[in-house]
């Protein structure tokens, strides 16, 4: 894929604001942009000026001047995409930014396509493709934890990992080849016991990136906790109080909520989606049964269910069994997921009966979503279900489904290779479990790539960036 002509598109989001900043990136993109700036301060063209310097002046369309504004100019090879870029400053009318886009496309420009500058910086050479993909990972970032782990597989953590690994392989696998073209002489170039090292060394590390999937696709995505329970519980108010806003309405009457509603927070840097569902009993009233149809489609997909109870309900003994019986169900239904039984509106009880109640329920937590006690011990223990452990210690954590897979594959490869050591199998052989590992690894950053993958992944991308 070889991009030769200047694009232009708008970089910041679109809508009026400020200030709005449109990017040219292409051979052309400083001459082109010099054909329409006029400077306030000097007669010197654009590109005459150094690199990563900025300029004062107007956008003019012959003797028309459309806006005031700020030139950055960054001259190849030490700008974003590898290209002659030109980032212009001006005031964020839409009038104005559309005046000055039309301007550039008159003027030999074409509009970018999604993701294209960060796709020219991965085809020139200035990011690696996992580092790329962390570009759109950090835009999308609404938290501190994916945050930290986007930043990190920008600056190149994870593709060091990979870079390494990949390049201990290959020198043991040049060593194999060469052994290939002195078959007739019976010479062994590659030592058997330090490359059976090695790859027991790749082992390890691609299982310990593998492991760490399972922490950073919650981290990216978000962890979605079903809150559900009988009608008139405090779901909704448990909602708003986690939330600290009105976002779901509460009544005394029971069945208010007929449909699920949605809302996300952070917790200890982790995002966290709660999903208040519609009260589960048994009701002729047709929208509240899809409401609570709804509620367990809700708990089919969340990662942790949160099962609230009236705790002036289990003064009565019927209710305890009762209650027992409906958690065992949830429990056996959805045995993996973890379940957190909580008590609302403790408020309203005395300290016996808050012990009764403790006695009678095992590992029940206490609150009072109305006057929001209890709460914040509630958000820690949900935090706790998360290995924060990686993010602490600054370990490579693995966010990306198509990284994943590659490991997966890559692993798979190594493990035969591993099993063909072990087994005393030809060099020709171990070459092609070889070569097949490193395809896989080269699939994550990018050495071995296609331009189907590369248009899924920038596809993905917003359009400037």
């Amino acid at each position: 894929m070889i991009h030769q002509d200047t694009i232009v598109a708008l970089a910041t989001p679109s809508g009026a604001g400020a200030i709005a900043v449109i990017r040219l990136s292409g051979k052309d993109a400083i001459s082109i942009a010099d054909s329409c700036f006029q400077s306030v301060k000097s007669e010197k063209s654009l590109t005459n000026q150094k690199t990563h310097t900025i300029h004062l002046g107007h956008i003019i369309d012959g003797n028309k001047i459309i806006d005031e504004v700020l030139v950055s100019v960054f001259k190849n090879p030490n700008s974003y995409t590898g290209e002659n870029v030109v980032e212009i400053s001006c005031h964020g009318s839409n009038y104005i930014q559309q005046e000055i886009i039309q301007l550039f496309l008159r003027n030999g420009c074409r509009m970018a396509t999604a993701g294209e500058f960060t796709l020219r910086a991965f085809l020139n050479g200035k990011l690696d493709l996992s580092q790329a993909e962390a570009v759109a990972d950090l835009i999308s970032s609404d938290n501190e934890a994916s945050h930290q782990i986007a930043m990190q597989q920008m600056r190149g953590g994870f593709s060091s990992e990979i870079a390494k690994l990949r390049e201990e392989l290959m020198n043991f696998a040049s060593l194999i080849e060469l052994e290939l073209d002195f078959a007739e002489e019976d010479v062994e170039f590659a030592d058997r016991t330090q490359f059976k090292e090695l790859v027991e060394r790749i082992s390890f590390v691609l299982k310990r990136l593998i492991d760490s999937f399972a922490v950073g696709n919650v981290i990216k995505n978000g962890i979605p906790v079903a809150i559900v329970g009988e009608p008139n519980v405090g779901k909704s108010t448990l909602l708003n109080a986690l939330l600290k806003e009105e976002r779901a309405i509460v009544s005394e009457i029971a069945g208010t909520t007929r449909d699920t509603i949605e809302d996300e927070i952070s917790i200890g840097g982790i995002g966290f989606r709660f999903i208040d569902t519609a009260g589960i009993r048994e009701t002729k009233d047709v929208v509240e049964s899809i409401g609570i149809k709804k509620t367990f489609e809700k708990i089919d997909q969340a990662q942790v269910v949160i099962f609230l109870a009236d705790s002036n309900n289990f003064k009565d003994e019927s209710f305890v069994h009762t209650f027992k019986i409906e958690v065992e169900k949830i429990k056996n239904k959805y045995p993996l997921k973890p379940l957190l039984i909580v008590a609302n509106k403790v408020d309203k009880l005395n300290a016996s009966q808050i012990e009764l109640l403790q006695n009678d329920i095992q590992n029940v937590h206490l609150l009072s979503a109305k006057n929001g006690l209890g709460v914040d011990e509630l958000k820690d223990k949900l935090l706790s279900f998360v290995n924060t452990g990686l993010l602490r210690n600054n370990d490579t954590i693995v966010t990306n489904s198509r990284h994943y897979d590659s490991l997966l594959k890559a692993l798979d490869e190594v493990d035969k290779v591993r099993h063909g050591l072990e087994s005393g199998l030809s060099g020709d052989l171990l070459a092609i479990d070889i070569r097949q590992a490193l395809y896989y690894f080269g699939e994550i950053t990018g050495e071995i790539t296609n331009d189907d993958l590369l248009g899924n992944i920038f596809a993905n991308f917003c359009i400037g960036k």
